[in-house]
């Protein structure tokens, strides 16, 4: 009777002490932690992210949170289905006590406020992205101290000051993403050699871009809409390993190196710079689409674009006649688009009686001759067809 007796309380103890563990399996600083993010942050209308928060029950089975042993290493805050409403509040300084935290990722929302300073305790942080929310403030210094950081995407919000010099020497980067924000200053140079992705569009950054300031290792940049300066003329030929490349609507002047047209890319935004120069591809250019547009190019266009898609050099100032083999491909439905208004161009191989296919955009309007056919054009080009003659002997004379 006794035996029974002791094995049932021995029974007792270990459920009491299993039902201990499952309740308290988590440190107890990552437990107050988890608390005071929550408090900070609320479901916006629509969401019921937070549901599964009940602090009675085990952390590491709440929504978006990981645990490995007793401590968190990975938190999602928010439901990241697409369409799926966010969160609203802002970020409690506590998160820098998940010292074992990995990733953490915050969905598109309304949270606002300024990144936590404390967010240099992550010292095993290796991917931050709060991405769409109101975040604002300047991007910590101390977030320079994180080396083991590889993706940082704050895109989409609205943060203002530089980038801190810190944050680019960060040696293991792979993905940097702070496109719209309000950010300014001069760019960091960059020491990572295994970073992929820069995308900083839609800021304020100003300065030059020194070789050397960005690695070889990039595959994807942009920069587009900043206002950036000086010459790319020895800084883009070391980054050979290019397939998307957009500097449009900045300040960048002098001239395109030739070996830029024979990266494996497909897009080559240069458009709305101060780009001069004649524009000498080393043999045939294989993009899909290449944007010159308003800048201030010159000499004849060549007939190494002719397998280009979608070819944007309108707004400049080439001169002489368009080629031959150009002209075939876009009467062959073969271009998409092909835009060479307002430049000083005296001739295009193409009789008044041929017909444009459907599938291909032609505009020629705005050159130094008579338009032989008649095609739609964007409406920014204006109604003039033919530039003034005065202009076109202006030009002749400087080029002479």
């Amino acid at each position: 009777m006794m035996m029974i007796k002791k094995n049932k309380m021995f029974l007792l103890f270990t459920i009491v002490t299993q039902i201990h563990y499952s309740l308290a399996i988590l440190d107890p600083a990552d437990f107050l932690a988890l608390q005071s993010i929550r408090k900070s942050l609320q479901d916006t209308p629509g969401s019921n992210y937070f549901s599964s928060w009940d602090f009675t029950g085990d952390p590491c089975n709440f929504a978006g949170v990981f645990c490995s042993g007793d401590k968190v290493v990975s938190l999602n805050l928010g439901d990241p289905r697409a369409g799926a409403s966010g969160l609203s509040g802002q970020l409690d300084p506590a998160i820098g006590k998940l010292t074992n935290l990995t990733e953490f990722t915050i969905v598109p929302g309304r949270v606002s406020g300024e990144l936590p300073a404390t967010l240099s305790e992550l010292k095993n942080l290796r991917f931050v992205g709060i991405s769409r929310n109101f975040i604002s403030g300047e991007i910590p210094a101390t977030l320079g101290q994180l080396v083991k950081l590889r993706t940082v995407d704050l895109s989409y919000n609205q943060l203002t000051g530089n980038v801190p010099w810190g944050v680019g020497s960060l040696p293991e980067l792979t993905n940097v993403v702070l496109c719209h924000n309000r950010l300014t200053g001069s760019l960091p140079a960059f020491v990572s050699q295994t970073l992929v992705r820069l995308d900083l569009k839609h800021n304020n950054f100003s300065g030059d871009i020194p070789p050397g300031f960005l690695p070889p290792s990039l595959q994807y940049l942009s920069l587009s809409k900043n206002r950036f300066t000086g010459s790319v003329e020895f800084l883009l030929p070391q980054l050979n390993r290019l397939n998307y490349l957009d500097l449009s609507s900045n300040r960048f002047t002098g001239p395109i190196p030739g070996s830029v047209f024979g990266f494996q890319i497909t897009n080559l935004l240069l458009d709305r710079n101060l780009f001069t120069g004649l524009v000498q591809p080393f043999d045939e250019v294989a993009i899909q689409t290449v944007d010159l547009s308003h800048n201030m190019f010159y000499g004849e266009v060549s007939s190494l674009f002719s397998s280009v898609q979608n070819l944007y050099l309108n707004n400049n100032k080439f001169s002489g006649s368009v080629p031959t083999v150009l002209m075939d491909r876009v009467k062959a439905g073969n271009v998409q688009l092909l835009y060479l208004q307002h430049n000083f161009l005296t001739d295009v191989p193409i009789k008044p009686t041929e017909v444009i296919p459907v599938s291909s955009l032609l505009c020629l309007q705005y050159n130094c001759m008579v338009v032989p056919v008649q095609t739609p054009c964007p409406v920014e080009s204006g109604m003039q067809k033919t530039r003034p003659t005065s202009q076109c002997v202006q030009w002749k004379g400087s080029r002479n």
